[in-house]
């Protein structure tokens, strides 16, 4: 028998989603599915399917044209990638399966289905001209291996014609670069109220030892929390980056990176056993970081 699932669309309008699946000795051996806007045609669907499944060769004859969704592509994605594809990316992708492009036949979506995506994180979502480049260039991780990893019709023609489109109406962007450093007088003060958290706890977090560290050697926050005393090589006056951070490569990617004079003294002078710099959390340090400053 065949579901109907209802689902409400970013929009706010409804859809219900048409599933068949056919199952031998408890595997799934057909699936295939399709979404309309009223249950009516959902179950007109499902009914005549099942009809035609039925008939003599009906299942060999789906098998062979049916075409897996952007949706089915993004799950493959996300569970054989056999790096860690980060937090932030695999959310994206898990958010896209909630439009209606997910649920198009690889085989069927071209680069006016990929803007008229685009144009719905605009509207519907109110997304900047830079988050949309974000959310496609997750996307085009997919275009970019379906067809030669699990011969998935995508078309990866289709997204970079896409890109080209959505830059040239303004749907896709870059973010307007942060010049701004704080001033001397900014820097005193956070460090004059770190000094007096540590003071009044001496067992809290060493912020002003991270925040001078931070602001010497330029490594973000969750790197700082990794660096190992065992990475440390003082007399060249460097120290080993671990799973650096890289567009196309978040582990495994380890990078000596030079340490200048205070940087390199407030890790000799930061007390501990063999372990890391500053066993702490990068999250809690970015949450202590934004309420010093507030």
């Amino acid at each position: 028998m065949g579901t109907i699932t209802e689902r409400q669309r970013q929009d706010g309008s409804v859809a219900f989603m048409a599933q068949i699946v056919r199952k031998r000795d408890r595997k799934v051996i057909h699936r295939e599915n399709k979404t309309f806007d009223r249950r009516a045609a959902a179950k007109a669907w499902i009914d005549r399917r099942e009809k035609e499944l039925a008939q003599p060769g009906g299942m060999e004859a789906a098998r062979s044209r049916i075409s897996p969704t952007l949706g089915d592509a993004i799950d493959r994605y996300l569970k054989e990638s056999e790096q860690q594809i980060g937090r932030t990316k695999a959310q994206v992708l898990r958010t896209i399966k909630t439009y209606d492009i997910a649920d198009q036949k690889c085989a069927d979506i071209g680069s006016p289905d990929i803007i008229s995506f685009a144009r719905d994180l605009t509207k519907a979502q109110a997304l900047k001209p830079q988050t949309v480049t974000n959310y496609l260039s997750h996307l085009s991780a997919i275009f970019a291996i379906a067809r030669p990893a699990w011969d998935y019709p995508l078309d990866r023609s289709a997204m970079q014609d896409a890109f080209t489109v959505a830059r040239r109406l303004g749907l896709t962007g870059k973010g307007k670069g942060r010049m701004r450093r704080p001033t001397l007088a900014e820097l005193e003060a956070l460090l004059d109220y770190f000094a007096g958290q540590q003071k009044a706890y001496p067992d809290s977090i060493p912020m002003a030892r991270i925040t001078g560290f931070a602001l010497f050697s330029t490594r973000r926050q969750e790197e700082i929390t990794r660096l190992s005393r065992t990475d440390l090589d003082e007399g060249s006056k460097r120290i080993l980056v671990r799973d650096m951070k890289h567009p196309g490569q978040k582990l495994g990617n380890d990078v000596w990176c030079d340490l200048p004079e205070p940087a390199l003294k407030i890790l000799l002078a930061t007390p501990g056993g063999t372990g890391p710099f500053f066993p702490v959390n990068h999250r809690t340090v970015s949450a202590r970081f934004t309420r010093a400053c507030h």
